[in-house]
């Protein structure tokens, strides 16, 4: 352990690079070009420093030339040098560097030590809220993460992009379409006749299930999840606020065993269904799924696990309803608003589809037509909004004591960002938890008991 008193403790800061970064400037003042998107006068260290990158920006600004004539000029009227002291400090930083070639280099490194007092700043914030006990833990974590994340941030560069890069990277997914009719432009749900319609989810995505209690809403975002699993490298996490994890797995080996849950449970099985439930074992050993069942969790605790896992392709929350609010309100509706806001922010944020499961209101049972609407969404229609495709699953014989074993269910697609909106037939099997697409050779040997 270091025995150096953290009061004692100097910050972190590159002389040489700092000199070296403002000695490139002045003998090669096009390389301002090369680090003005990279660093920001708050990045330099010393005061001085901070003054004579402020007055070459300044002189950038103004298209004029940046050389010790023109800087020392500026310097004295703003009153930072005085013309003999500046002028020879100014020599003496033209001579540190032979060449400007590396000034990208240089910023990077004054950059880097930048950050690093930042995060010094920050965590020293942290440790004195945490000290006088103003904050929740929860509110405090959040905090602490948005701090570290709002650094994080400042070191992303992202620049201005031709139209023309942009067409012809489009130009090419569309050629690719073309040569390949069949194939889902979109990361596909592994129901053809619905990736018809919607051309697969797309990265950034929010997708809502919405549906009424015992519809099969879970297990429709889970069958999604396997078949994503199955065809990607990438993890899929599952937020299960409702069930257990264990419950959700064990129906997950059913689903894929094609075995009635309750048998399995029992232990009941025939020879044939022994050896399904090994094979079916290990191909969900084999899937990249995550199941976090932590009840009442909210956005930011999802985003904040979300962030210690690597190559995430897929995110399923199950369900809207139960996700705690990360700001106390007596309005609910204002609530769900904020949520489904969020979540909307933290697909966009990785990048990746987000699937949302949702209670629908009672709606639907007082009409003779009990298909789904926008207008049955439960709490808030801000959900409405901020989903790029949402979708109402819809089982007739649900209203039914017919007790079919399996049935032709529909998926209603009430709003698709990405095209049309329209119905979807699809095969549902109780029993198995299981919805398969009606065309596919699974469905005929599901129906047949095979």
């Amino acid at each position: 352990m270091s025995d150096i008193n953290p009061i004692e403790r100097k910050l972190p800061f590159s002389l040489e690079a700092e000199q070296a970064v403002l000695g490139s400037v002045l003998i090669a003042p096009n390389s301002f070009n090369e680090i003005a998107d990279i660093i920001t006068s708050d990045d330099f260290y010393l005061d001085e420093h901070r003054e004579l990158y402020l007055t070459m920006q300044e002189l950038f600004l103004q298209s004029r030339d940046i050389d010790l004539v023109t800087v020392i000029d500026m310097l004295v009227k703003r009153g930072i040098y005085d013309t003999a002291s500046g002028k020879e400090y100014l020599k003496t930083l033209a001579q540190i560097v032979p060449t400007a070639s590396n000034v990208r280099d240089y910023a990077n490194i004054v950059k880097d030590k930048s950050m690093l007092r930042r995060l010094i700043e920050v965590c020293d914030e942290i440790s004195n809220t945490a000290y006088s006990e103003g904050e929740s833990v929860s509110d405090l974590i959040d905090i602490a993460e948005n701090k570290i994340l709002s650094i994080a941030r400042g070191t992303e560069r992202s620049g201005f992009v031709h139209i023309k890069d942009i067409i012809i990277r489009e130009f090419e997914s569309f050629t690719k379409a073309a040569e390949n009719p069949d194939e889902i432009i979109g990361i596909p749900s592994g129901f053809s006749d619905l990736d018809r319609v919607i051309v697969g989810m797309s990265p950034g995505d929010l997708v809502l299930i919405g549906a009424r209690p015992g519809m099969g809403k879970t297990s429709f975002a889970m069958n999604i999840a396997v078949n994503f699993a199955k065809r990607s490298r990438k993890k899929v996490c599952v937020f299960s606020l409702e069930m257990p994890g264990q419950q959700l797995a064990l129906r997950l080996l059913a689903s894929e065993a094609r075995i009635d849950s309750t048998k399995m449970r029992c232990g009941t099985l025939s020879d044939d269904e022994w050896a399904r439930l090994a094979d079916a074992s290990t191909n969900l050993s084999m899937c990249e799924i995550y199941i976090d069942d932590t009840s009442g969790i909210g956005v930011a605790g999802m985003k904040a696990k979300l962030r210690r896992m690597k190559d995430v392709g897929l995110i399923v929350v199950d369900y809207l309803q139960l996700i705690q609010s990360d700001r106390r309100s007596e309005n609910r509706v204002q609530e769900v608003a904020d949520i489904s806001r969020n979540l909307k922010l933290l697909a966009k944020e990785m990048q990746i589809p987000l699937i949302c499961c949702a209670q629908l209101s009672r709606g639907p049972e007082s009409r003779q037509d009990k298909r789904p609407m926008l207008s049955d969404l439960r709490d808030s229609g801000a959900i409405e909004q901020d989903a790029d495709i949402v979708m109402f699953l819809y089982r007739g014989e649900y209203y039914k004591t017919s007790g079919a074993e399996y049935e032709d269910a529909e998926i209603i697609i009430a709003k698709n960002r990405h095209g049309p909106v329209g119905n979807v037939k699809i095969g549902w099997f109780g029993k198995y938890t299981k919805f398969v697409t009606i065309a596919d050779d699974s469905y005929e040997q599901l129906a047949s008991g095979k």
